[in-house]
């Protein structure tokens, strides 16, 4: 998976466009919506262009359209349709397939455009709780069944940070109100999967606290200098592959020994591996949270 992927599974358009797979051969055999190629054993593939027509499709026909008056329409009139229904209603199941339609396309204007419209009526907060994570859930998915490549995943999660990064900006324009503690927000080392923690960012400039954004990456032993310039420190971590299982107690051994020598430093970590954590047996300067919601809860 080095390459954008240049054909698609009908498993593949099924995850991809939520239709079923039988209901795709249907609309391919009686209306001629797609014409599929056939590999040397029979089985169909489909071009990116057949997977984004899906796409468009499927947005008419959720949005109450026939799919017999569908195959009527001039090809090259569906994506005008379909931009026009995104600009119109920013339901959020419109917006993740136009998301979802501008990824596999590589469509940076019609991501714009789409957020642009969500952003009309609703606030960065609500699209990012209603729209953005499910559609990270979807990518989650998507990448365990290799519907889409690295290509696709980096090109969608980029332009969700810019987003973040800019609204977070916004609010750090600002002096912070709350001067009782600070939040060091960092990846451990081998970790790089940072979205949830951006987000979290946000939220803690929202709330008028200084938040400093290490990011990916970054040793506990890298973490000391922090010490020689503020007090009462809580860290902040996404243990999304790493640490792993086997190695959990160690770390939290090692950040203790390395970060609260002095009693006034707390960590909070959230993410997958945190599964494999028992609560009660950590010390009480560590927390962990088994979603974002809780951790904005604790803040």
């Amino acid at each position: 998976m080095n390459n954008v992927k240049a054909s698609f599974s009908i498993r593949d358009m099924e995850n991809l466009s939520g239709i079923k797979a039988h209901t795709i051969r249907i609309w391919e055999k009686r209306y001629n919506l797609f014409t599929p190629e056939r590999t040397d054993t029979n089985i169909r593939t489909y071009s990116i262009q057949s997977l984004q027509k899906l796409l468009n499709v499927t947005l008419l026909y959720n949005n109450g359209y026939k799919i017999s008056k569908i195959a009527k329409i001039d090809e090259a009139q569906i994506p005008i349709m379909v931009r026009e229904i995104v600009s119109k209603n920013s339901e959020e199941s419109h917006a993740i397939n136009a998301f979802k339609l501008a990824m596999v396309n590589f469509d940076q204007t019609l991501f714009l455009n789409t957020y642009s419209s969500l952003l009309s009526e609703k606030s960065f907060r609500e699209i990012f709780s209603d729209v953005f994570i499910p559609l990270l859930n979807e990518l989650g998915l998507l990448w365990q069944t290799d519907t889409i490549s690295p290509a696709h995943e980096h090109f969608i999660t980029h332009l969700i940070k810019q987003k973040l990064y800019i609204n977070t900006e916004k609010l750090q324009m600002a002096e912070p109100t709350k001067k009782n503690r600070v939040f060091v927000l960092y990846l451990p080392e081998n970790e790089i999967h940072e979205i949830g923690l951006l987000y979290i960012n946000y939220e803690i400039a929202l709330r008028g606290y200084k938040s400093i954004y290490l990011g990916q990456t970054m040793p506990v032993e890298s973490l000391k200098d922090l010490l020689q310039y503020y007090d009462n420190i809580t860290f902040l971590s996404y243990f999304t592959v790493s640490p792993v299982k086997e190695n959990l107690n160690l770390y939290f051994k090692r950040f203790s020994e390395t970060l609260n020598t002095s009693g006034n430093s707390n960590l909070y970590v959230l993410g997958h591996q945190i599964q494999n954590v028992d609560p009660e047996k950590l010390p009480d300067n560590i927390k962990v949270f088994n979603s974002i919601e809780r951790v904005i809860d604790a803040l």
